[in-house]
């Protein structure tokens, strides 16, 4: 009897890590689903409206104008002609290319013009500005 307590008191030559790195694939598996769930985007505070069924189709491409007229072309800025070499390339790859307007309410309107005017020489004619609905 004496022997079994003994026995039972000595330290033990090895750790089982099992536990601890089930625990760890566990918080590894949560960090990245957790970081990749975030969509990146251009922040940007859309005109209120009380039209609804605003819902972009599959593949449609976002073209974002901010406060300070900066513009880009799904979360990548860019400028005039490579918004108008880019959507010709989409238009190419697809004839009926759906196209959604995201700009700032303080936007200026003559910014919002030339990215109409550069769809209407694509002739691109599935556009949709998105708003925000009014409460």
């Amino acid at each position: 009897m004496a022997g079994d307590v003994k026995d039972d008191n000595q330290p033990y030559d090895d750790i089982n890590i099992t536990p601890m790195l089930d625990l760890a694939y566990v918080l590894l598996v949560t960090f990245i689903i957790m970081t990749t769930a975030s969509v990146q985007g251009i922040k940007v505070k859309p005109p209120l409206t009380q039209a609804a069924n605003n819902l972009a189709k599959p593949q449609t491409r976002g073209i974002t104008i901010t406060a300070d007229g900066q513009v880009y072309l799904d979360a990548y800025p860019v400028s005039m002609d490579q918004l108008q070499s880019n959507l010709a390339q989409y238009k190419a790859a697809n004839p009926n290319l759906p196209v959604v307007l995201k700009a700032d309410a303080a936007t200026q309107y003559d910014k919002v013009m030339e990215v109409l005017e550069v769809a209407k020489r694509l002739d691109i004619t599935e556009i949709g500005l998105a708003t925000k609905r009014a409460q």
